[in-house]
């Protein structure tokens, strides 16, 4: 990383718990209007990226399926069948509640943070996270969870915003400087919100950075696929 996010909040410099309480505040803000602006800023095509997602995690009868930082439940809708368990696990309970009023069925909600995750070792088949990794507060603690709450073999896919192709970086950053946070005000009465969220992509890791964090948490087989040219990028992991 150029810098540690564990002490980041878009360009601003901060504490981790400083950090915690603005991410909180803004997912807090965004809550009734986060679907909508996520068809928005991306043209809908974060529904294609998250069916990638769903295809790669492949749920299986009598899985125990966690879909963390899940928000509204629209990863978890998709992930949930008869013949398994699906939990939406969110910091959020303002986000939460929102999915909860759409009537998701065979989906459970439970309230908990990527660093201290309310399940035991080992229980769990396979977490997933979309969009969510880099508003955790501290990054390697999160990751290590994950690590702790899969069973051997358990598998971990995470959707991310990542690194476009180099021919397609001018024109992505100039629709997230200048059009996402106009939208932000315009949709959702938010556009700090979302200069942060457009902030906390570039101060992420990249893609091979990434990949690094996962097998220092411990995770094998580390893989990542990209998606629309590097814009999104699918890493896995396993636990061994």
């Amino acid at each position: 990383m150029n810098a540690s996010t564990d002490r980041t909040f878009g360009y601003d410099d901060v504490a981790p718990e400083e950090r915690r309480a603005r991410i909180r505040r803004v997912f807090a803000g965004v809550a009734g209007r986060y679907d909508l602006m996520n068809d928005l800023m991306s043209f809908g095509i974060h529904r294609l990226w998250k069916r990638a997602l769903i295809a790669e995690a492949a749920p299986r009868s009598g899985e125990i399926l966690v879909d963390l930082a899940g928000g509204t439940g629209d990863v978890a809708a998709q992930l949930a069948g008869p013949d398994r368990r699906t939990i939406v696990c969110d910091p959020s309970p303002e986000m939460m509640e929102s999915g909860r009023r759409r009537g998701l069925r065979r989906v459970d909600w439970i309230a908990g943070e990527a660093e201290a995750l309310p399940f035991a070792d080992a229980t769990i088949d396979c977490l997933t996270i979309s969009f969510g990794i880099r508003n955790v507060t501290r990054l390697r603690d999160a990751l290590r969870e994950i690590h702790r709450v899969l069973k051997p073999g358990g598998r971990f896919l995470c959707l991310e915003f990542s690194r476009p192709q180099a021919w397609l970086a001018p024109a992505y950053d100039l629709f997230s400087f200048q059009v996402i946070p106009r939208l932000g005000a315009l949709i959702a009465r938010q556009p700090e919100a979302y200069e942060y969220l457009v902030e906390s992509i570039r101060r992420f890791p990249d893609q091979r950075e990434l990949a690094d964090f996962f097998r220092d948490a411990g995770f094998a087989s580390v893989s990542w696929r990209n998606l629309s040219f590097g814009i999104a990028c699918i890493h896995r992991g396993v636990k061994g």
